[in-house]
């Protein structure tokens, strides 16, 4: 297969894949109310907790960070096999992370993407994810804001990428910048979430919608 055609064609799966809107099957699944209609109305996991299904929302979160993992980790395993540059991988990682944020399947509308980034940066690197995924927690325990730990994580991200440099890993300019990118785009789709902390509005974790 030609190089970029096959750069191409991974793209494009890898936005399909994004495009995957697990909040909106797993509420199905469980009979809950479209989390779209409630809450933040975002469909997310932290969302589909607000009704008060640990379990819906636990596979929630599963399923958007796996989709975010799968399509990277593929495009990294046949890289050598279709050729695939660095810049087509972060394109892939650009592509899946998109999809969630404006899934072709909710009009091109979708989530803030926190579990597909995680996802993402575990399949470019499991010590990131895992230094990331850590600042979030100690944030969302301390504080008790989902919002405010994924804002601080996003933040937090690139920088634990560089930091890696040469001592856990080697940090590749594409990946760092795509990092950079999807962190500033998970930033600015929590705005009206910054607005509410400011406000002092902000929803809680574990707090219940009420309908």
């Amino acid at each position: 297969m030609n190089t970029m055609l096959a750069s191409i064609l991974a793209i494009i799966l890898a936005y399909l894949a994004g495009s995957i809107p697990f909040a909106i099957i797993t509420s199905k699944l469980f009979g809950l109310q479209d989390p779209r209609t409630f809450g933040s109305g975002n469909p997310g996991a932290t969302n589909v907790l607000r009704s008060g299904n640990k379990l819906a929302a636990a596979l929630t979160l599963v399923g958007d960070a796996f989709k975010g993992w799968l399509a990277v980790y593929i495009a990294i395993k046949f890289a050598p096999e279709f050729n695939l540059t660095v810049s087509s991988i972060a394109l892939v990682a650009l592509a899946v992370f998109l999809g969630h944020l404006y899934s072709i399947f909710l009009k091109f509308k979708g989530g803030k993407g926190v579990a597909t980034a995680v996802g993402i940066l575990l399949a470019i690197q499991p010590w990131l994810a895992v230094a990331t995924l850590a600042t979030w927690i100690i944030i969302a325990v301390f504080f008790r804001y989902s919002s405010l730990a994924a804002i601080v994580a996003a933040i937090f991200a690139p920088f634990y990428y560089y930091a890696g440099h040469q001592i856990a890993w080697y940090c590749v300019p594409e990946i760092f910048w795509v990092i950079c990118l999807i962190s500033l785009i998970l930033i600015y789709k929590h705005k009206k979430n910054i607005i509410n902390l400011l406000a002092g509005t902000e929803s809680r974790l574990g707090q219940k919608n009420r309908h």
